[in-house]
């Protein structure tokens, strides 16, 4: 098969490009002493073991070891006269793993560092980086990246020795992320990424590398994306470097980065990879986890019906079910998430779901395969929980696992069973779990699984038969305050209510302004909206929230008051407080909370629940739907 074009590539789908050289020839005993641009002439194996380590892990772009293989750098090791031979070796190993390797579908970004702006001119920069661009293009590089700019002039160098050297290949200006403060990344940004002068050829991509770790290169990103309508490629270091007994180690897990590139790509990065630091290892745990969500976003389709028979009025929220009821009236209600057990035995999330209901919570929520991860039938575990516990439930129905067929199935399954409050999510890839060899279905989202249980509460299925009865599901939606794309949550929401979401549950909020500005956004809708609240289990917990599961916002002060707190015990009484403070908080401005069971102890999430605020007013009428207090 051809290699695809880079400019079409990363417009058409979301790529993983690979991680740092540097730092991997330094793990395999080459010091800082030698030239390591020169390996590619005197140990091409060692640089091709690399590559290769890079496209075995899932990268769809392997680049040429050739950063600072211009003249002037190459001159201070004796090698000045060698800058051909260098950057041909260089593109020449690449491309030769690239070919090798699934099919000859990878690319090869010939890498081009910057030239010292110390003893140099423009014009002699810019001869300097046309001569190695030439090389790199001969030796097969599919485009150029150049790397680590630091400022526009660069940019614009590098324009003019594309234009002299291969014009019509295509590049990506890269630069570096050393900025310190909002303000600083604002104004840098808006110089950077501002129109090219007339005459220069246009970037493929832009993108951000090096100078910063993920946290930071997200900040940047945020603000990039309303800057440009280009592609944008995010290449964070592995953190910041620390002197361990005198080396410069990064200690940045795989894990660590990989939660930060699925942030990147709902953001918007077209092309995720990592720079200083970054190993295979890190690679493959993002290309794991961006390509199926990349994928899940690219390729959902729409649901459109045929001609079909006419819809019915459905029934109205109140009669649907208790808890349908009382959000329909505007009385406060609490629900509790417990999960389904792992193995088939039910009595354990029985009694817990007893508990609840002796203690007046509304209904108990049974999520659908969170993280990936397989349990019980969510839908049979909802069943009898109603049967023998006497609670509503909240059944999670996610769209990862089945066609459109299987859900419609399960729907009426519900329906039969007499579980009737449904929340419809998207639902993880489940390459984000431990069954990375699954297959994610996705055939529709979970703006259009609305509207699919909406025809059906009509009377009609989605290949326009009639349903009778028709179904009588009250339609709950999650919604996620946090989002980094805001804009785009926002319009999502209001397309799931357009749909026929008729309630929402919130993700976590542990910060209320994220939650307020959102209610503010959606306030015309009249749809009740019920918050998220999960008590900290303890230190550990609040940094995995913090770091690991995107669009839950854990404040630093929040992560501080848990660290100053010494014992287990002690650690998961202030989160009950902190979960407790934050129900105070939203109070007036939501239809009630959800309340989350860390680590399944259903004790800590009644204890936030049956908070003095929540029973004080727990009958009272008239509280607020949708931000109107």
């Amino acid at each position: 098969m051809a290699t695809p074009d880079f400019a079409s590539a990363i417009r058409d789908r979301v790529l993983v490009f690979d991680g740092a050289m540097g730092t991997e020839l330094y793990r395999r005993h080459v010091f800082t002493n030698r030239c390591f641009d020169e390996l590619c002439v005197s140990s091409p194996e060692l640089v091709r073991e690399i590559h290769q380590a890079y496209a075995a892990a899932g990268a769809d772009v392997l680049t040429t070891n050739s950063y600072g293989a211009n003249r002037l750098a190459l001159g201070r090791y004796g090698f000045g006269e060698q800058v051909a031979a260098i950057n041909r070796a260089a593109a020449a190993v690449a491309r030769a793993v690239a070919d090798a390797a699934a099919g000859g579908r990878l690319l090869v970004a010939g890498s081009v560092g910057p030239v010292p702006a110390t003893g140099t001119d423009a014009a002699g920069r810019v001869a300097m980086m046309a001569e190695q661009i030439g090389a790199l293009a001969a030796g097969g590089a599919d485009l150029i990246l150049f790397e680590t700019l630091p400022n526009r002039e660069a940019a614009v160098e590098g324009c003019q020795a594309i234009q002299a050297a291969a014009a019509g290949r295509p590049f990506v200006l890269s630069f570096a992320a050393y900025d310190d403060d909002d303000r600083t990344i604002a104004e840098t940004l808006g110089r950077l990424l501002a129109p090219l002068p007339a005459g220069l050829p246009a970037p493929a991509a832009l993108g951000f590398n090096c100078g910063a770790g993920p946290e930071r290169l997200l900040a940047v990103l945020e603000r990039a994306v309303r800057l440009t309508a280009l592609p944008l490629v995010v290449q964070p270091n592995a953190g910041q470097p620390r002197l361990v007994e005198n080396r410069q180690l990064y200690l940045c897990s795989p894990e660590y980065l990989t939660s930060y590139a699925r942030r990147y790509v709902e953001l918007g990065a077209r092309a995720v990879g990592g720079c200083c630091g970054t190993t295979p290892e890190h690679i493959r745990e993002v290309a794991r986890a961006i390509k199926p969500l990349a994928r899940q976003r690219l390729e959902i389709k729409e649901i459109t019906p045929p001609a079909e028979a006419p819809l019915k009025a459905p029934l109205p929220l109140a009669e649907k079910s208790r808890l349908g009821w009382k959000l329909a009236n505007r009385q406060w209600v609490t629900t509790v998430e417990l999960l389904p057990p792992r193995g088939h035995e039910l009595a354990e999330v029985v009694a817990k779901a007893e508990l609840c209901h002796r203690r007046g919570v509304d209904a108990v929520n049974i999520p659908d395969g969170p993280r990936a991860a397989p349990r019980l039938s969510p839908l049979v575990t909802a069943l009898r929980l109603q049967e023998r516990a006497r609670i509503d439930t909240v059944l999670h129905v996610c769209c990862r696992d089945r066609n459109v067929i299987s859900l419609q199935a399960d729907l009426l399954a519900c329906a039969a069973c007499g579980v009737r409050n449904l929340l419809f999510i998207t639902g993880d890839p489940p390459k984000l779990g431990n069954y990375s060899f699954a297959s994610g279905v996705f055939d529709t989202d979970s703006i259009g699984l609305v509207g699919l249980q909406a025809r059906l509460n009509r009377g009609v299925d989605l290949g326009g038969q009639v349903v009778e009865p028709a179904t009588a599901a009250a339609i709950g939606v999650g919604a996620d305050p946090g989002a980094l794309d805001f804009d785009r949550e926002v319009r999502r929401f209001r397309a799931k209510v357009a749909a026929g979401a008729e309630f929402a549950i919130t993700q976590p909020v542990f910060a209320v302004a994220p939650l307020f500005r959102f209610l503010d956004a959606i306030a015309d809708l009249e749809i009740p909206v019920i918050a998220g609240i999960w008590p900290l289990a303890s230190l550990r917990n609040a940094l995995f929230l913090k770091h690991e599961v995107p669009g839950v916002t854990v404040p630093d002060a929040l992560i501080s008051r848990m660290a100053a707190v010494a014992t287990k015990e002690g650690q998961r009484q202030a989160g009950i407080e902190i979960a407790r403070e934050a129900v105070v908080a939203v109070r007036g401005r939501v239809a009630g909370i959800q309340v989350s069971a860390p680590l399944g102890n259903v004790l800590t999430a009644l204890a936030v629940a049956e908070c003095p605020v929540v029973l004080a007013g727990a009958d009272a009428p008239g509280r607020a739907w949708c931000g109107q207090a």
